[in-house]
């Protein structure tokens, strides 16, 4: 008898523990972690299959399941750092416990995984975003002539930026997107804003926070970055409008400027073709009072 309320007690804890899966999400990192003996699949869609197969196998069973991206280069330095062996599945599951507590993960919600990855690998991205950006400003030091700290200075220009657009702009949906070119590639950050007749107008603080911080990102580095502007609303068709960072201003964007702009590939710079049903406006100017020249650090 004892020991039956014991194992009661023991599924009743059971589905109170939360747990991470680290997920190999392509292809190409699935076959880095075959080199390891005890990682025992061979075959990326039989693993994915089972995944997904003990993912809804813990969610039947009341267990609340996180899902993280497993980068296998990131794996290899973890165990490298901390001494570990990399082909034990007990490092694999302690890298996979500081993934849960560090790096960006989604709940697993019964949807299929094929559903889920795209939502998880933006996430990824997202974060990686935000981690890059704040670590460019962390570091952009003082300025020499007066003083100042330039990352926050950037920072702080950047969101009085963002409230002139939104306080200009036109009601509605709206989705900005904000992009700095890098050596690398495009540096890009999201915003999407919806305005409802009970709700007011709704902002997501993380998504701002990064938006902000990317738009600084491109002040503090002198970077040509772009800002463009969608407004959705009932009464027509959606209005698109733009603006060029120049030094610490935002200059708006003639109509043929925005057509171009996105219109184009921001990463290959091919010609992509105009949506039906949009209007490529001028955007306004933003007049707040801010220099066209002057010291920008």
């Amino acid at each position: 008898m004892a020991n039956s309320q014991h194992e009661t007690m023991r599924r009743v804890l059971r589905r109170e523990v939360a747990g991470t899966i680290g997920l190999l999400a392509d292809a190409e990192d699935f076959a880095a972690m075959r080199r390891y003996r005890t990682f025992s699949f061979d075959d990326h869609k039989t693993y994915l299959r089972e995944v997904e197969a003990l993912l809804r196998a813990l969610a039947a069973q009341g267990n609340h399941t996180s899902l993280a991206l497993f980068d296998p280069v990131e794996y290899e330095e973890y165990c490298s750092d901390a001494g570990l062996d990399p082909d034990a599945p007990a490092s694999r599951t302690r890298f996979t416990a500081e993934l849960a507590s560090s790096g960006p993960t989604l709940p697993y919600d019964g949807r299929p995984l094929a559903d889920l990855l795209p939502d998880l690998v933006d996430e990824s991205v997202r974060r990686a975003t935000w981690e890059y950006a704040t670590v460019v400003l962390a570091r952009a030091g003082t300025c020499t002539d007066c003083g100042e700290d330039i990352g926050r200075a950037a920072f702080n220009r950047a969101a009085s930026l963002l409230t002139r657009v939104l306080d200009t702009s036109d009601p509605g949906a709206r989705h900005l997107v904000c992009s700095v070119p890098t050596e690398a590639e495009p540096v890009l950050a999201a915003l999407h804003i919806t305005t409802g007749s009970t709700t007011g107008t709704l902002i997501d603080e993380s998504e701002a926070l990064e938006f902000t911080t990317v738009l600084a990102l491109g002040i503090a580095t002198d970077r040509r970055a772009g800002l463009v502007l969608r407004t959705t609303t009932d009464a027509g068709p959606d209005r698109v409008q733009g603006w060029r960072l120049n030094g610490t201003r935002l200059t708006p964007l003639t109509a043929s400027e925005v057509f171009d702009a996105y219109c184009t590939d921001a990463i290959t710079g091919d010609l992509l073709s105009p949506e039906p049903g949009v209007d490529y406006c001028a955007a306004p100017d933003l007049d707040d009072g801010e220099p066209e020249t002057g010291h920008t650090h």
